[in-house]
């Protein structure tokens, strides 16, 4: 019967396109367990049967915590940040984006002071000073660790690639698919539908570039067949037929010429006013005086 827990054919491929292998030219002596060859350039590498061991055991790990937010998950590379947080989104742990603030696990007065169980990084070398806290509050750590790593307060070290953006995605993408199985969320026997691609970190050029693409990118009108256009005419010449006998509707009339003068410029015309009424001449008393107005009428009546 095989083990439900060994590396598949699909995720040994899946590490090897990512170049988790590869390691750095300096190995420290309690890397040296982990690589496999050093290849004539210098550069060590690893070895991805102990990457995928130590996978499983930190999964182990992880899903011994009973309150997922107990986990804490730091990234000060700035390539493994979204990995980070895609991870904390999909487990339900707590992740720290960007700059550590030190004291965040001894400072009691600091404001995003956290008392977590369980710690994971992502460089050893980049995040010293979350490690070095921990080893104060008696928290065991998590890392992924390069050949030219330091091992010191790490309690779990993954040897995999943790300077490239596709090493780490893919990394933290196997993590999370684990811990996600070791908690009966997912089947070992159905594939994850999240993609390694969500985790991966993007530079902001090409964002804003696939943003201003799509801005930019005008409409493009369908297509319509010829078939359908000899249709519609044909429609119409039918209508027209058909409105033969009928009464037809009355033409807008039509605008006034334009007059010249000797220059040769147009002349405004002027709009025609609206007939004055007449007054009835033969029932108009002419002898009777029109009434005084302004300060005449009042100059009479005092």
């Amino acid at each position: 019967m095989s083990n439900p827990l060994a590396l598949k054919e699909e995720d040994l491929k899946l590490l090897l396109a990512a170049g988790c292998h590869i390691g750095a030219k300096n190995c420290n002596p309690h890397m040296r367990r982990y690589t496999w060859r050093r290849r004539n350039d210098g550069v060590h590498l690893l070895h991805l049967g102990k990457t995928w061991e130590k996978i499983v055991l930190a999964a182990r790990v992880i899903v011994a915590i009973e309150n997922p937010e107990d986990v804490v998950v730091i990234s000060a590379r700035t390539v493994g940040q979204r990995a980070v947080f895609k991870f904390a989104q999909h487990t339900g742990a707590s992740y720290v984006g960007g700059r550590y603030t030190p004291g965040t696990f001894t400072n009691q007065i600091q404001k995003k002071y956290m008392e977590p169980r369980l710690l994971v990084v992502t460089d050893p070398l980049m995040d010293k000073q979350p490690v070095t806290e921990s080893s104060y509050v008696n928290m065991p750590v998590i890392a992924f660790t390069d050949c030219d790593a330091q091992l010191d307060h790490v309690d779990i070290a993954i040897p995999c690639n943790n300077k490239s953006k596709s090493s780490i995605a893919l990394m933290f993408w196997l993590l999370a698919r684990e811990v996600l199985r070791m908690r009966a969320a997912l089947s070992r026997t159905e594939a994850w539908p999240v993609m390694v691609d969500l985790f991966l970190y993007r530079e902001p050029e090409e964002v804003s570039k696939d943003v201003e693409a799509e801005e930019v990118a005008p409409e493009v009108a369908p297509e319509v067949a010829p078939e359908a256009v000899a249709a519609d005419f044909s429609g119409l010449a039918q209508q027209k037929v058909g409105e033969w006998g009928a009464e037809e509707t009355t033409a807008p009339a039509a605008a006034a010429p334009v007059q010249y003068d000797t220059t040769g410029a147009p002349v405004q015309q002027q709009q025609q006013a609206a007939p004055i009424p007449q007054a009835d001449w033969n029932q108009t008393n002419w002898q009777q005086p029109a009434a005084p107005q302004g300060w005449e009428s009042t100059q009479q009546y005092n």
